[in-house]
């Protein structure tokens, strides 16, 4: 089984990954044609425990026929090659990790808040977007009104949450690993490789701080101490969180990345969630440059630990 870790753990990154795609699909079936007084309507038909149920989807149009048959395509693929993971991890002897009650009732608590968290976070980023907005494109991956680097934006959240809220993921070790792929998934689209560790000096709006080059082994081993210090799991995430705002890791995203790495932790450790919310940006926003000023004394830590952290 140790000799088999590292290809176990790669396996169980794509799986989720997988995973996380399949919950991005709008529709879940494949399409049929009614045809009531004359008109047509599209519904998509999905088998249900040997009972096959039809949705209502909408009037029927060339353009939308099209798409559910693409959707029915990617959907049938990715399900093909989660069996396929299966099997291989079936061969390598790999059985699921069973979780805590505690932790479990934490993932259900992260997974009823995420559209929330989502919209915080877009509003964090400066995202020109609602929570009905957020919400719709959540649900069914497209908005008239929006940019479509904005609605990007909030699809690769939606992406990145639903990794770390498997099962499998949230029981690995919170590590650079974990994030790097956090990363590259709130840069997809954006970056060819946004899960990488930047190699060019960047700048931060608004602040006189220039964070210096990231080298991986350092990185590595700052995550490692906070994790191992004796403090509070709600401590640890909050500085995890700190940590890579304020070292920009990334080319971009790095905020986004940060936030979500830091409910990775908190998560497996069922202590809520944390979240910037979005009547607090404002504060937040400027207590941060403080932080990376080195003009911090506690504040930020303390404003996150009664504003940012939500328990169940």
């Amino acid at each position: 089984m140790n000799q088999n870790f590292t290809k176990i753990q790669n396996l169980l990154h794509q799986r989720a990954d997988l995973q996380a795609r399949l919950n991005l699909m709008p529709y879940d079936g494949n399409p049929e044609i009614k045809d009531r007084d004359g008109n047509k309507y599209l519904y998509v038909r999905k088998r249900i425990a040997s009972k096959l149920t039809s949705t209502y989807v909408g009037i029927y149009s060339d353009e939308l026929y099209q798409l559910l048959l693409k959707n029915a395509r990617e959907t049938r693929e990715i399900r093909k090659q989660i069996r396929k993971i299966n099997k291989e991890l079936a061969l390598l002897e790999y059985s699921d990790i069973d979780l805590s009650p505690k932790v479990q009732l934490n993932l259900e608590f992260a997974r009823a808040n995420m559209k929330a968290c989502i919209y915080d976070q877009a509003i964090l980023e400066g995202v020109a977007t609602t929570f009905p907005q957020t919400e719709e494109i959540i649900d069914n991956g497209k908005i008239v009104g929006m940019s479509a680097q904005d609605v990007q934006k909030i699809l690769n959240l939606k992406h990145a949450w639903e990794f770390i809220l498997d099962k499998d993921v949230i029981s690995y070790p919170t590590n650079l690993s974990i994030l790097c792929h956090i990363a590259k998934l709130v840069n997809e689209g954006f970056y060819q490789d946004g899960g990488k560790i930047r190699g060019v000096p960047v700048t931060i709006g608004g602040t006189s701080y220039i964070p210096p080059l990231p080298i991986e082994s350092v990185v590595k081993e700052n995550i490692s101490l906070i994790i191992d210090e004796n403090i509070p799991a709600n401590e640890k995430a909050i500085k995890l969180c700190l940590y890579c705002m304020k070292t920009q890791i990334f080319n971009d995203g790095n905020k986004r990345a940060a936030i979500i790495f830091a409910n990775h932790y908190l998560i497996s450790q069922a202590a809520g969630i944390i979240i910037i919310p979005e009547e607090e940006v404002s504060e937040f926003k400027k207590l941060l440059i403080a932080y990376y000023e080195n003009r911090d004394n506690g504040e930020i830590m303390n404003f996150m630990k009664i504003k940012c952290i939500k328990t169940f």
